[in-house]
């Protein structure tokens, strides 16, 4: 080198410098891909947040409360259940959405939470579709057409026949506007010729306390709420929305669509994360829900309350939402639900 004129020499540093500077960038570039690895790697090393949308007892929270316990034995880590009930579930998504990214907060994402509340409300604090990284479809369940004692009706028809004489009569406890409670009871007006009077809650559990109670007529409900109260007489069945009886949470009870054929509404749950979820972690989770539920506590759990355990890929799940999405847009339309 020291043959190379003044010239040379600068003209050879300054090479150098530039390619000591795309090494530098290039490892800057590769820094979040290789933190991101690291991360994954070490997933989970302290306790997840799984915020539940609804106030305890009801069948999301039942379930939910089940699968987090399995998933906190598999995972090594707890797995605490928070509740965020209200706002027809967009408080609890609305938090979920803005959690960071890192695995350590996970959302019970609904059908309710994530398509109805979507095309039922002009604006929300997420986007469905953008917010969230889909990672397991959990279970999906029919809802349960359950009266008080005192209503005297012993069948849908007969139901149908006293909502007829007293119109604006009969109430009909909601969780709230566009979610499945909701839509069943409007569907059922609409296929019916029935008016209701609708009365919305902010969960579950304070909406059938107050069916208990008599200070409202009926409901539609899911199992893990309902079924108990049934099966000790405090309320009667008389039909539920699955295509299908559910003979072993409901013995001998009909489907709405035996009487009106083509009213089916199963709710479905699933399990969600904010957006930008690191790919490994979603796999890592997506594995373990599916031993999960593969437990026969959980199968038996399910069977009670006459719901499905739906294992899927994150893909599918994400599908499920955005067709959804779509072709609920149409039937909530046709049931005359405007967007509020």
């Amino acid at each position: 080198m020291t043959n190379l004129t003044s010239k040379t020499r600068r003209k050879l540093l300054t090479c150098m410098s530039a390619a000591a500077l795309a090494i530098a960038i290039g490892t800057v570039g590769m820094m979040p891909s290789a933190q991101a690895q690291s991360g994954a790697a070490a997933y989970p090393n302290r306790p997840i947040k799984f915020i539940v949308p609804y106030s305890p007892g009801g069948l999301g929270d039942s379930f939910a409360r089940a699968v987090g316990q399995d998933l906190s034995e598999r995972l090594g880590q707890p797995v605490i259940i928070e509740n965020m009930p209200g706002a027809s579930q967009a408080i609890g998504a609305a938090a979920a959405a803005k959690a960071p990214a890192d695995g350590y907060t996970l959302f019970m994402g609904t059908q309710s939470g994530l398509v109805l509340n979507s095309i039922a409300r002009k604006k929300l604090p997420y986007d469905p579709v953008k917010d969230f990284t889909p990672i397991s479809m959990l279970f999906s369940s029919p809802l349960y057409l359950v009266v008080h004692p005192s209503v005297e009706a012993n069948s849908v028809k007969e139901l149908i026949a006293l909502a007829k004489a007293k119109p604006d009569f009969y109430t009909v406890a909601t969780i709230g506007e566009g979610t499945s409670t909701h839509l069943a009871s409007v569907m059922f007006e609409t296929k019916t010729g029935v008016n209701l009077m609708q009365v919305s809650y902010k969960g579950s559990a304070p909406a059938i306390t107050d069916v208990l109670g008599g200070r409202v007529h009926m409901m539609f409900e899911g199992g893990a709420s309902a079924l108990p109260y049934v099966r000790q007489g405090k309320l009667r069945a008389l039909a539920s929305t699955a295509d299908e009886r559910t003979e072993k949470a409901a013995p001998g009870l009909p489907t709405l669509a035996e009487t009106f054929p083509g009213f089916s509404l199963e709710v479905w749950f699933g399990l969600v994360a904010p957006a930008g979820l690191p790919k490994p972690i979603v796999d890592r989770l997506n594995k373990e829900i599916k031993e999960v539920q593969k437990s026969p506590k959980l199968l038996e759990l399910a069977a009670n309350l006459g719901a499905d355990v739906l294992p899927s890929t994150p893909e599918q799940l994400g599908t499920r939402i955005r067709n959804e999405l779509r072709d609920y847009a149409k039937v909530m339309k046709d049931a005359g639900i405007e967007p509020q």
